[in-house]
């Protein structure tokens, strides 16, 4: 039996909605005092088909006052403490977005900077092609491919989960500027950017090197073979560039367009640059068609194959229609070819990016897609909508079918989040509000309204996941993990040997999931299952 709240807290005014497994009586309690500020009965038996069991709703909208509490049922079952307050997610919001600065490559991490999470620099040899690599050339040409973020547990860096993280981050800075001018505390703070642009920078600089010279860009650079749990200093096996491939083009293609606009206050040459590399990369795919990837025999780094590009191509001639007026009329007949082709609009993943493409036309101040913004308007609250079916219909109010526990299913929380906070933005009155709420409820999901009464962001509830599939968390010799990671989350297939040994077959989705180091399929983190979570802090947090 428990009872499931955001462990981290509710903002004054919303919903607060906790979940309970049993019926009960309950009161909430004052933590300051333990005084009873509001008493009352759960709700009737809901279906919780992810979960494989019914839930009880306790409602505590009425509880409004800043400070900590908790429910205690009259069994005498009772739930984490939580705050309610106006800034309640403010440190979380900060952290979700500084867990990016420790997965820095090629850089020492300093104390002044990293706390106890240091390490030397890492990765700093130069890197060589796979070809060469493969073919064991005796001398091969050598590349400077230093900087980046480590994509995930591993120390790969990918183009296309680059691409989306930094799109995520990017876009809540256009759209909540004011809720992200937190100061970091990393080594370009105070320059006169904000800090959450100073480390998209890091990052983005490292893309700019994975542009050939043709314009096309290298899938991915990283070793041939994942290395063990050592500290990335540690980890000196050659790093390789991966070949060209047509995803990861046009997903530079996208971002940098994107980051040419966003850069253009306050970096003016590096906007530049980033248009013009843009422009080539889309170039490249004028004169190129579908060019995938696949790992070579013996390789086992992240493969990040996807085999449809349009999605991807659709995002790129959006981001360049909005930012480069001078080639406008060719990006928009490519943006209309794509939009009708039989690929999803409402996406914000590595593998489908259509719903990026969808955000940057609905929200383009010049209205540069013309007649195209109603059909994908109208696509996007038939998504919202139905994700708003689901959540009715699911017990935890999270807008997941048992389907939906895929691997990286809290990305897929995150991600139905941004779609929910978009519909919110277009609407108004009680439809915004609506929307609004629905996105929220994923938060609270994330932060421990669940099945397994667990925070999947590390450092932040009661009950926070402590052992992330990450290597340096692994070889630190620290005992809880960097703060502000979020976990992969339940994944209904568990593959890696830890999660099928700790998860009986038949369990519910919502509940496959074990915090366990060696779970790759349901506890890594990743770069961008952190970046959507910072869009919807942002939004909450403003």
């Amino acid at each position: 039996m428990g009872i499931y709240v955001n462990q981290v807290g509710y903002l004054p005014g919303n919903e607060k909605i906790a979940i309970s497994t049993f019926p009960c009586n309950f009161q909430v309690i004052c933590a300051e005092g333990q005084r009873c500020v509001l008493d009352g009965a759960a709700s009737e038996a809901k279906d919780a088909p992810s979960a494989g069991e019914k839930v009880y709703h306790i409602d505590f909208s009425g509880v409004t006052a800043p400070g900590s509490y908790y429910i205690l049922a009259g069994n005498g079952e009772r739930s984490h403490t939580f705050q309610i307050g106006d800034n309640v997610y403010t440190d979380l919001k900060k952290a979700l977005i500084k867990a990016l600065y420790y997965q820095r490559c090629g850089c020492e991490l300093t104390g002044e900077y990293a706390g106890i999470y240091t390490h030397k620099a890492c990765h700093t040899a130069p890197s060589i092609f796979l070809e060469d690599y493969l073919s064991k050339k005796a001398d091969p040409e050598t590349f400077d491919m230093t900087g980046g973020w480590h994509d995930a547990g591993d120390f790969g860096r990918y183009t296309s989960p680059a691409a989306v993280a930094v799109a995520h981050l990017l876009y809540a800075y256009e759209f909540f500027p004011e809720s992200l001018q937190m100061e970091l505390n990393i080594p370009e703070s105070g320059n006169g950017i904000p800090d959450i642009l100073n480390e998209c920078l890091y990052e983005l600089k490292w893309m700019l090197k994975m542009q050939a010279p043709s314009g096309g860009c290298y899938h991915k650079l990283t070793s041939f073979n994942h290395a063990d749990f050592v500290m990335p200093e540690d980890d000196h096996a050659p790093f390789l560039i991966y070949p060209i491939s047509s995803m990861a083009t046009a997903d530079f293609a996208a971002v940098m367009a994107l980051a040419s606009r966003v850069y253009a206050p306050f970096a003016p040459d590096f906007a530049r640059d980033a248009l013009k590399a843009s422009k080539k990369a889309w170039d490249w795919l004028e004169n190129n068609s579908y060019m995938g990837f696949h790992n070579p025999p013996g390789s086992n780094t992240g493969e990040y194959d996807d085999e449809c590009d349009l999605d991807e191509r659709l995002w790129a001639s959006a981001e360049l229609l909005r930012t480069d007026k001078e080639h406008s009329e060719s990006y928009l007949k490519r943006l209309k070819e794509y939009t009708h082709m039989p690929i999803s609009k409402t996406d914000f993943g590595w593998t489908d990016v259509s719903g990026l493409a969808t955000l940057t036309i609905l929200f383009d101040p010049s209205h540069s897609a013309g007649e195209l913004e109603s059909s994908y308007r109208r696509i996007l609250f038939e998504e919202a909508d139905r994700l708003c079916q689901i959540q009715h219909n699911s017990g935890y109010h999270l807008a997941m079918a048992p389907e939906d526990f895929v691997w990286g299913s809290n990305m897929v929380v995150c991600n139905r989040s941004i779609l929910l906070i978009l519909a919110s933005l277009l609407s108004e009155g009680a439809a915004a509000e609506k929307y609004k709420t629905a996105a929220l409820n994923q938060l609270h999901y994330l932060l421990g309204c669940n099945a397994l009464d667990i925070s999947y962001v590390t450092g932040f509830g009661e009950n926070a996941f402590k052992n992330p599939h990450n290597r340096p968390t692994f070889a630190d010799g620290i005992e809880l993990p960097m703060p502000g990671w979020v976990s992969g989350g339940p994944f209904k297939a568990p593959c890696d040997p830890a999660a099928i040994s700790a998860i009986a077959p038949g369990t519910a989705p919502m509940k496959c999931y074990v915090d366990h180091v060696e779970s790759y399929s349901t506890n890594e983190i990743t770069i961008y299952w952190n970046s959507p979570a910072v869009f919807m802090t942002a939004f909450f947090q403003k």
